[in-house]
């Protein structure tokens, strides 16, 4: 049966697990499949994680094991190590261009079309941003009998000249929310630049004024404007 998000959608460990076991395939394959201890660390690296998490040994196994159940990971056994791969693309049901394309917004959150290509570059590469959206749109018009929409293309954020796109594996999202999100980190970082200039203005203040003392003049009024 296909997967349906709608009726069985991933935990944010599962998603976390199952994107990272897809990354380390294209990225590191001569370390692939991956063990348990290697497959942690990249589900808490740093970089290219969108949110950073710290998944514990118990969290992983137990996201794999209910992954294997839906066949959408594999565990190879052997005498030096127990290794894992996914089986998304065949588990899900679609492309391997498709498959990229959600991993991605797994690992890193909502992006842009994009974003998404400039992401995917050691993934695989697309030939321009218009056949990342030709893939994108199929995923967002995946018929009832297939199992639904997988991606849903948010609202465009105030001041944002392209919409984001968000994956569905973890069921739906809040159509909202991402708005408001990117509205206040923009406010922010606008109230942080506006304070970093007064700062500076301060400081050359200070810095002209000892100059002006240093040749013993006196500062002169400003004039007012004509």
């Amino acid at each position: 049966m296909p997967f349906d998000p709608r009726t069985t959608p991933l935990t944010a460990v599962e998603a976390r697990v199952l994107a990272t076991l897809m990354e380390k395939a294209r990225t590191v394959p001569d370390s692939y499949p991956l063990t348990l201890n290697a497959l942690i660390t990249g589900c808490n690296q740093k970089s290219s994680r969108d949110p950073v998490m710290e998944v514990s040994d118990s969290q992983a196994q137990e996201a794999l094991d209910s992954l294997r159940l839906r066949t959408l990971t594999v565990q190879i056994s052997s005498q030096r190590a127990t290794r894992w791969e996914h089986n998304f693309p065949r588990g899900i049901g679609v492309p391997d261009q498709s498959a990229v394309l959600l991993a991605l917004l797994m690992l890193r959150g909502p992006q842009t079309a994009g974003e998404l290509r400039i992401n995917s570059e050691r993934w695989h590469r697309f030939a321009d941003i218009s056949s990342v959206e030709a893939f994108l749109d199929e995923l967002a018009e995946r018929s009832e009998e297939k199992g639904g929409p997988l991606v849903v293309q948010l609202p465009r954020a105030p001041g944002a000249r392209e919409q984001r796109w968000a994956h569905l594996l973890c069921g739906p999202v809040d159509l909202s929310a991402p708005v408001a999100a990117a509205a206040g980190t923009r406010s922010d970082a606008l109230a942080q630049r506006v304070s970093e200039l007064e700062a500076q203005v301060a400081r050359l203040q200070q810095q002209l004024a000892h100059v002006y003392e240093q040749l013993g003049l006196q500062e002169s009024e400003p004039q007012p404007p004509m």
